[in-house]
């Protein structure tokens, strides 16, 4: 096992970025940037022995300020949208920083993706980021304090726990925004990929994206993934939820005990023999499968285009502040907010298990 810090570039007013590798002694390797707290790539051997790097992302800070969809990136304080870019607490109103269509406030106005993160080695197969938001960033109450430990150890499990306190009351809901191509990035789409997500309901939206409320059973609709499916098989199917979000960008209600780490999806590609299982303590996990891609030039040059990547963002619902029926990431001031989330990788024929 090792840790190595090499320089990344530099922010607009000159404060050096990093990227840590971390690499276990099966050659796999996760790579994580001061900026943003950013997943890189991740290395990890197909079913021919071969390195692919499974993330997309780019290479340069200048391109992850100007150019970036999130990819990698942690996103905080409060993931996901919320809708009317406002919430109450108590009696007080906070006006939020809209900044999807001037009127939802989408990933917290980017503050954590964007900012730049101290790191320290923790252990031999670990890096801890951390960050302090300031009070009233993005209109979000309180000075929230973050730490985001990442490690990677020998059974190919990349583990992420996250800790939070703020010194007001005050929502949490913290997330890694990775796009996964398992085929290896740059190598197509991932509509040939299978997915299963272990949840029997999840949550419909309006057509600017916010949850109406209320968990729908997948039975019957293009959501159940409670079986492996091909994600190309129902992506465009005539359907009004798929139609409002250009395809599959929805959160489901992960089943079993919120708090507990659990099994919450499981994604294979047959063409790398790339098997990716994930595990939450978290209530929902949002999965995207980059609709919205463009083209944009990552590493390398090579374009990321619609549907080339995927994500699995564990959280709290979307718009949860404004939903008192969801469960709830509302924390008094001085209460800490934990979560861990998994991403486990084997080629076909592996085993991986969530101990």
């Amino acid at each position: 096992m090792s840790v190595e810090r090499i320089p990344f570039g530099l922010m607009p007013d000159g404060r050096k970025v990093y990227k840590y590798i971390i690499t276990n002694n099966n050659e796999y390797s996760v790579h994580i940037l001061t900026l943003g707290a950013t997943l890189n790539s991740f290395i990890a051997k197909d079913k021919n022995g071969e390195n692919l790097d499974v993330l997309l992302g780019f290479d340069s800070v200048e391109d992850y300020l100007e150019l970036s969809d999130y990819q990698g990136a942690t996103v905080g304080p409060v993931a996901n949208r919320i809708g009317g870019a406002s919430f109450d607490i108590g009696a007080k109103h906070y006006e939020l920083v809209a900044n999807e269509k001037d009127v939802t406030c989408l990933h917290s106005g980017g503050e954590f993706s964007f900012a730049l993160w101290n790191a320290v080695v923790v252990d031999s197969d670990a890096v801890e980021f951390g960050y302090t938001s300031p009070d009233g960033q993005g209109g979000f109450p309180g000075e929230t304090s973050v730490k985001v430990i990442f490690s990677l150890k020998d059974d190919n499990k990349l583990t992420i726990k996250y800790e939070a306190v703020s010194d007001r009351d005050t929502f949490i809901n913290l997330t890694n925004h990775a796009y996964f191509n398992l085929k290896g990035y740059g190598n197509g789409t991932i509509l040939d990929h299978t997915m299963q997500i272990n949840a029997e309901k999840y949550t419909p939206v309006d057509e600017m994206s916010i949850p109406y409320g209320r968990n729908d059973s997948v039975e019957g609709t293009p959501f159940d993934f409670r079986k492996p499916v091909m994600i190309g098989d129902r992506i465009d199917d005539d359907n009004e939820q798929l139609n409002f979000t250009g395809g599959f960008d929805h959160n489901f209600c992960v089943s079993g005990e919120i708090g507990e780490l659990r099994p919450c999806a499981e994604t294979f590609c047959a063409e790398s023999g790339i098997k990716m299982n994930v595990y939450t303590t978290l209530p929902g996990v949002q999965f995207y499968a980059g609709n919205f891609l463009n083209g944009t030039a990552g590493k390398k040059g090579v374009p990321m285009e619609k549907r080339s990547g995927f994500c699995l963002e564990t959280q709290y619902y979307p718009d949860t502040p404004n939903k008192p029926d969801f469960p709830q990431c509302f924390f008094k001031a001085g209460e800490k907010y934990e979560s861990e989330t998994v991403y486990g990788f084997h080629t076909a024929g592996g085993s991986d298990n969530a101990q």
